[in-house]
């Protein structure tokens, strides 16, 4: 510390700072005591030096009025540690002219509050005092309240007799105004950062403070449009161009609350104070007070502050799979843990601000089973009045072994089916089919409908649900858009419509037109382990479709066999519930296992005498049977909440559960579908039926299947649909000639496969295939 002139009492005061108090005990310690801490001071002279240090002396007052008691150097030494330490510095005494006693307190407080923030109190006091807001109100915002609360905050208003504004503070009734854009782009051009605030609803938002590097409006609008979905019909009914607007619900003291935190924001943000909250909206809850805060980051494809041709130019280049070593095998092969993937991207679970609006345990889900919903699933997402409505469908979910398993399988599939959601800037190329030649793709190639069911749609649509639509057969001749995929097989791009890969690609366009399902689409842990989920599903459900439509009988999955504690316990809880549990294999020729769990209640009537059995299905596949056993039996247990329990004899089904489903576990047994049982004849399966060597590189497993579909006289697809703003790989397989589920009934595999693996000894008729559309 500088002593200054020690010959004169001129100069700045020094003491403890402001936000300190000093209480000496006597033969023990020097406490100082702060809001927030309480801190100890030790040495032979730090009692005699506190007393002195009360902001009355300066610096050479001080030593010459210590020197009594303690020699000079000494004193120097002391006060230099505490100097460093930030426990003393200059102190400002002198009240304001013509200050009353309270003003002169307040102001005390004032640089009280600002040293405790890190910050020079009386010239922070003099930088927010000369600094003027530029104070815009939109919407219901009250302007003459805006200006009272920014006068109480100490706020200079920027006018026409004061410099321009250091900070624009806009208040607003809705964080999705239209108005909202252009103030965001005035103040990006004039390189002023700007902090939003909406004080009007039973919830506050404060932040985040805009600045010119960093995240805009426009970045948070599309996260707070994606949370609003559910508003889209509403808003196209009534033609609106801005959000659908709310009804007013505050008290004053809600809004004084509201202003008064947006105030005290941006004096905060004039005075120097930084920090990553600044970059977030902070959300009180004036019901609650509880508060939370959601972190804002910059879309780097934004289209007004990133660039919006990334996700085009990642399309456009080849996906080439990298080694990359296994770092997980619990749930299947990854190359991070489950806790990794977590803490890496939890940040993108927000109500706000994030892709993923929140992670919830389902309600009624028993013990022991793992599974969450995420929120809004893009895949059923309404466009007309009449498509909203909730139900299982409209949610994105997930399952695991563990909690975190399944929390991270949730987040996943929500960011999957964020990803593979059209938002105007994907690589799309106009044209017809018949002019595309050989590059392009044959959409019937991938849908695989009969031509009978083209014929006879309009009776099949009206007979089937959501899933089994039979659309228009596609008309070579008329321009649609086209979007790359990148083979594996032959290292080239082909091409197929835009509106197969993505979800909500054509908002505009006919119900029957071409449509995107989730079959193929996988978020991983990296690219290699997410093109490896991707084409276990394909896997999965072409088996599946095998089984089911065919009504073949499977060999047993042997329970006993596979003995792992996990699978003995859920057998516990699912006997509990008054249930079977069985598993059957159904894997195709392709040789991956693919397994099928069933569960049926065994104690259940539905009050007609008919005995409802609430039969629950799960699949899984995987190289490995034994993780392909886990998927299938978790799978199953996100279900389970949907049905009633064992005390809920006569209960009814989740509400939103669809028809399809609801009347199949309401009229199916076991007895009416035998091929739901094993197969008595056939041998169980046990965990040797299909050896399994575990490869330790991601890339090698890629390779492998490269060459399986190779084999089969197939052709692997990949389309990259990883978004720049989230991170999490997530990929699109298609391969065609594999087969959905879902009631595709034309010609191939479906018919070819179980008469050459001796399962029938011809193909079935139309008439011989299964009449229930399976309904997951």
């Amino acid at each position: 510390m500088d002593t200054g002139d020690a010959g004169t009492d001129e100069g700045p005061r020094i003491g403890f700072r402001r936000h300190l108090r000093a209480e000496v005990v006597p033969g023990e310690a020097v406490y100082l005591l702060s809001a927030r801490r309480v801190i100890a001071l030790h040495g032979p002279h730090i009692p005699a030096l506190a007393l002195l240090l009360d902001g009355t002396r300066t610096l050479p007052r001080l030593l010459r009025d210590a020197a009594r008691e303690v020699p000079a150097e000494d004193a120097r030494r002391a006060l230099d540690e505490l100097d460093r330490a930030g426990l003393i510095g200059r102190v400002d005494t002198g009240a304001a002219p013509g200050a009353t006693p309270r003003a002169h307190d307040n102001a005390l407080a004032a640089q009280a509050y600002w040293e405790l923030a890190g910050l020079d109190g009386p010239d922070t006091e003099a930088t927010v005092s000369g600094s003027p807001v530029d104070l815009v109100t939109l919407g219901r915002a009250d302007l003459a309240e805006a200006r009272s609360a920014c006068g109480a905050a100490g706020l200079l208003v920027a006018g026409e007799d004061t410099g321009p504004a250091a900070l624009g503070l806009v208040l607003c009734d809705d964080y999705l105004d239209p108005g909202l854009a252009r103030i965001d782009a005035e103040h990006r051009a004039l390189g002023r950062p700007w902090l939003l605030a909406d004080p009007y609803g039973v919830e506050v938002r404060v932040g985040p403070v805009f600045r010119p590097d960093g995240p805009c409006w426009s970045c948070l609008a599309q996260r707070l449009r994606l949370h609003r979905r559910a508003e889209e019909p509403l808003r196209n009914a009534l033609g609106l161009s801005g959000p659908v607007a709310r009804p007013a619900t505050s008290l004053p003291a809600t809004r004084l609350l509201g202003l008064h935190r947006a105030a005290l924001e941006a004096v905060k943000w004039l005075a120097g104070v930084r920090g990553p909250d600044q970059s977030a909206v902070c959300v009180v809850d004036t019901l609650t007070q509880r508060s939370t805060h959601h972190p804002l980051s910059r879309r780097p494809q934004c289209p007004a502050c990133g660039d919006d041709g990334l996700v085009a130019a990642r399309a456009w280049q080849p996906v080439v799979p990298r080694s990359r070593a296994k770092a997980d095998h619990r749930g299947g092969d990854r190359a991070l843990s489950s806790e990794r993937m977590l803490a890496a991207h939890g940040h993108l679970v927000s109500g706000v601000t994030g892709v993923v609006s929140d992670l919830r345990r389902p309600p009624s889900l028993p013990d022991g089973v793992h599974a969450y919903l995420s929120g809004w699933n893009p895949a059923f997402a309404p466009r007309t009045l009449s498509q909203l409505r909730g139900g299982l469908r409209s949610m994105s979910g997930g399952k695991g072994l563990t909690d975190t398993d399944a929390r991270v399988s949730a987040l996943c599939e929500a960011v999957e089916r964020y990803c593979a959601t059209r938002q105007g800037d994907e690589a799309v190329r106009l044209d017809t089919y018949a002019a595309l030649g050989e590059e392009a793709l044959h959409p019937d190639d991938c849908r695989l409908f009969a031509d009978w069911q083209f014929r006879e749609r309009d009776e099949w649509n009206a007979a089937h649900g959501a899933f089994h639509q039979v659309p228009l057969p596609f008309d070579e001749h008329e321009p649609v858009e086209w979007t790359p995929v990148w083979s594996l097989t032959h290292r080239r791009h082909r091409l197929l419509p835009t509106s197969m890969l993505y979800f909500d690609a054509c908002p505009d366009g006919p119900p029957d037109a071409l449509v995107a399902d989730s079959n193929g689409q996988a978020a991983g842990s990296s690219p290699e382990d997410a093109l490896l989920q991707g084409f276990y599903e394909l896997v999965e459900r072409d088996a599946v479709a095998l089984w089911w439509y065919n009504r073949t009988r499977h060999p047993a999955v042997d329970l006993d066999a596979f003995d792992e504690p996990w699978l003995a316990a859920l057998r516990g809880t699912y006997r509990a519930l008054g249930r079977e549990l069985w598993a059957l294999d159904v894997t195709s020729d392709l040789g991956i296992p693919v397994v099928a769990a069933v569960s049926r209640r065994t104690d259940r009537a539905d009050g007609t005498g008919r005995a409802a059995e609430d039969i629950l299905l799960g699949f899984g596949a995987h190289p490995d049977p034994r993780v392909a056993l886990r998927r299938a039996v978790t799978e199953l247990g996100q279900f389970l909440p949907a049905v009633p329990g064992p005390e809920t004899a006569g209960g009814r089904y989740a509400a939103g559960v669809p028809t399809d489903l609801a009347t199949w576990w309401s009229e199916a047994t076991v007895v009416g579908h035998p091929y739901l049982r094993p197969d008595p004849a056939a041998p169980p399966t046990l965990p040797g039926t299909h050896p399994y060597r575990r490869r330790d590189d991601l890339r090698a497993d890629v390779e492998a299947v490269e060459e399986l579909v190779r084999e089969r006289g197939m052709e692997l697809l990949v389309l990259d649909q990883t978004r720049p703003d989230v991170g999490v790989p997530v990929m699109k397989v298609i391969v065609p000639g594999l087969r959905h589920f879902w009631a595709r009934l034309g010609p191939g595999r479906l018919y070819d496969v179980p008469v050459a693996l001796g399962r029938l000894g011809r193909p079935r008729r139309r008439d011989e295939l299964n009449p229930v559309s399976l309904f997951l």
